[in-house]
């Protein structure tokens, strides 16, 4: 039997189109795009994960048809993504706090015929930020002239009833709290049914290895911009002769690091810190 050959790739590919014109045939791993409300509602749900063989991720498997196709989803938690987004989490509490009040400034500036309608808003307000809850709340009645009419009312003037609404809000820490819980989390997916969620993650991530190759074929130090080829035979012979110095170079940093690690030494990195994982370059 043939071995499986998998076309890994970011969530760029992934829409209905793409995955139709992809077939049954042609195995693939993707990340699935956060956009997707599905994807929404499965990465916002709690769930009780399960650790990875790897236990800097944990998962939870569920399946998909999305673009008319049984696919498996993994639901992935990694430790080191959750901790980076942590501390942009916690950045941002205090700028998103400062936003949201603007926003209920505004709303506190409308005047409202009655006071269902302002407790409408205020409902609507809420609602759409969830993060936050009302740590005053009020609807104050005021006079004003028929129509909004701006100067004091003179004297005998009929006069009509407003409402305001006086509000002050605070960060609600449980939402917070969950909101923290679920961060580090992406999903993965695959129409190979019987991999298992070690396998699509360890090929998924294998990508990063290709993409370090192509980082390294751009480099300046292949001064590939100042090449300029038309026949396409010329184009095909130069990236190959790319590819096979990409090949010895993979070869000898893969050296590098075994007899670093083989003589538990060191090197220096850019930042002169000591590392048994250097790059070639």
């Amino acid at each position: 039997m043939d071995e499986k050959v998998y076309y890994i790739a970011d969530s760029a590919i992934y829409s209905e189109d793409n995955i139709t014109e992809l077939g049954k045939k042609t195995l693939w791993i993707t990340r699935v795009p956060a956009t997707i409300n599905e994807v929404k509602d499965l990465l916002n749900t709690d769930f009780e994960l399960e650790f990875c063989t790897d236990q800097r991720y944990s998962y939870y498997e569920t399946t998909s048809s999305y673009g008319g196709m049984k696919q498996k989803w993994v639901l992935i938690q990694s430790k080191a993504m959750k901790t980076r987004m942590e501390k942009t989490f916690d950045n941002n509490i205090k700028r998103k706090l400062e936003t949201a009040t603007k926003s209920l400034n505004k709303l506190k500036r409308v005047e409202y015929a009655c006071e269902k309608d302002a407790n409408l808003a205020t409902k609507k307000w809420i609602d759409k930020h969830q993060s936050y809850q009302f740590e005053q709340l009020s609807i104050e009645s005021k006079s004003r002239r028929v129509g909004g009419k701006k100067r004091r009312p003179e004297k005998g003037e009929e006069l009509e009833t407003c409402y305001l609404i006086k509000a002050k809000i605070k960060a609600d820490k449980q939402v917070l709290a969950q909101e923290r819980e679920k961060l580090g989390r992406f999903v993965l997916a695959t129409n190979d049914l019987e991999l298992t969620v070690d396998e699509i993650l360890s090929y998924y991530k294998s990508q990063g290895n290709v993409e370090r190759g192509f980082m390294f074929l751009k480099d300046k130090s292949f001064h590939v911009s100042e090449v300029y080829l038309k026949k396409e035979s010329r184009i095909e012979a130069l990236s190959m002769i790319m590819v096979l110095c990409l090949f010895l170079y993979s070869i000898a940093q893969w050296k590098l690091r075994c007899g670093l690690k083989e003589t538990n030494n060191c090197v220096r990195n850019q930042v002169k810190k000591p590392t048994q994982s250097p790059t070639m370059k």
